[in-house]
């Protein structure tokens, strides 16, 4: 049984079951209890259907411009032709139910002790956060003392300290960092389509009682996922780009 305080913390799963398996298996090893999601947990993969479900019973789930656009809030115009391709297929794979529940989510959700966006405090579903500038923008823009977002498929962390200066930076592989003496804005990378060139999916640890967060990696079965995408005749190269971490 997990243990309350700790939480997990996904984004970015894509429709790949094969990778959110593997990290609900590894969340449940490691003891936490409360899940969040931030975010894109459809396009791309060939399990839209299970990952909805699973991710829609989070403590606190998000919206992404992938989950957006197949509930139809955002336009297939904004979005690369393998991902419009794949999210015309996502729409056909979702029932009435599913496409529901994905209208209902928002793209952000701020709290008192963590605030989450998918993209970004300023435009929580398209900026991509990958600079310092863009990181103070962020903490300057919010009050929590935890902020997270998703989007860019890359596990990231920068610091707001007490004197106004902003450092951090991208993160490989597993690492804990102490939240205490600054306001931070952490990415947990992507579980379903890592492009860190790490094929292995990305996720975040919380746990509030000792204020730390651990970057996690967890294989998966890559061949599986690659499998199902090109069973449901999605394009090869969303497949393909799996095992390389791209």
């Amino acid at each position: 049984m997990g243990r309350a305080g700790l939480v997990a913390i996904i984004s970015d799963v894509h429709g790949n079951r094969q990778a959110l398996e593997a990290v609900m298996r590894a969340r449940r090893q490691a003891g936490a209890g409360a899940l969040w999601c931030l975010g894109d947990v459809v396009g791309y993969g060939a399990d839209p259907v299970w990952c909805l479900g699973t991710c829609i019973g989070a403590d606190r789930c998000l919206a992404g411009n992938h989950d957006l656009a197949a509930a139809g809030k955002v336009p297939l115009s904004m979005f690369s032709d393998w991902a419009r391709e794949a999210l015309r297929w996502t729409r056909r794979a979702l029932d009435r139910s599913g496409l529901a529940k994905l209208e209902r989510l928002e793209p952000s959700d701020p709290g008192e002790d963590a605030s989450l966006f998918h993209a970004s405090p300023l435009d929580p579903v398209w900026e991509y956060l990958v600079t310092e500038e863009q990181a103070r923008a962020g903490l300057e823009a919010t009050a929590a003392p935890l902020v997270l977002v998703g989007h860019t498929h890359v596990a990231a962390a920068w610091r707001l300290l007490p004197d106004g200066r902003v450092d951090g930076g991208f993160i490989r592989g597993e690492r804990t960092i102490a939240l205490e003496g600054a306001r931070w804005l952490v990415n947990p990378g992507s579980v379903g389509q890592p492009r860190d060139r790490d094929a292995r999916a990305a996720w975040l640890l919380y746990d509030p009682e000792a204020n730390t967060v651990t970057f996690k990696r967890t294989p998966y079965d890559v061949a599986g996922a690659q499998n199902a995408i090109l069973q449901a005749g999605l394009p090869p190269p969303l497949a393909a780009r799996l095992s390389s971490g791209r």
